[in-house]
């Protein structure tokens, strides 16, 4: 089975945690699964969770360059030069990180409210860029939108290959049978 979770803000990508902090746990209390990847405590969005092993490292091993599609709330006003500049790959402590593609985008549409929400501050401008990745590193999209000079105020991961966060809110989840989502993959 697959269980897509609309992870919401500020929870932990495990199912414990010693200091107290809300986990999968408090979201998905279907036996036997485990995440497929993982998304930062300080970011939203799709997290997928598998009872299968296969396609568990199917799809979080970084050979798999399965695209992953994320919408950032940016400090400042992307230009072409920024969003070339994170496909053509910045460099960070660990290398070079590209995005597959980075484009300007409208709000998206039926955007949840964040609780807390982010810092407004009226003589700083903010955008939203979408960023597709086929690699996965620690707090990837943050560092590269910092590289070019754009802050990440929020970020929600909206989609893992076939599979988005399309009819749910944060918290809510949908489950898939593991052979339709490999026929999916």
């Amino acid at each position: 089975m697959l269980i897509l979770l609309n992870k919401p803000y500020q929870v932990l990508s495990q199912f414990t945690d010693k200091e107290g902090r809300a986990t999968l746990g408090d979201y998905v209390t279907v036996p036997g699964v485990y995440p497929a990847g993982r998304l930062d405590f300080d970011s939203e969005g799709l997290i997928l969770l598998t009872d299968d092993g296969r396609l568990q490292a199917r799809i979080s091993q970084p050979g798999s360059k399965i695209a992953k599609i994320y919408w950032a709330q940016v400090e400042g006003i992307p230009g072409e030069t920024e969003l070339n500049e994170l496909v053509a790959g910045v460099a960070l402590k660990d290398g070079i990180a590209n995005a597959v593609s980075a484009r300007l985008i409208e709000p998206p549409a039926h955007l949840w409210p964040r609780n807390p929400p982010i810092r407004f501050r009226a003589n700083v401008p903010d955008r939203w860029i979408e960023l597709t990745l086929s690699q996965g590193r620690n707090r990837q999209v943050r560092r590269m939108t910092a590289a070019v000079g754009l802050p990440t105020l929020r970020l929600i991961r909206y989609s893992v290959g076939p599979w988005s966060i399309d009819g749910l809110m944060p918290g809510e989840s949908r489950e898939i049978a593991s052979d339709e989502a490999w026929q999916a993959l």
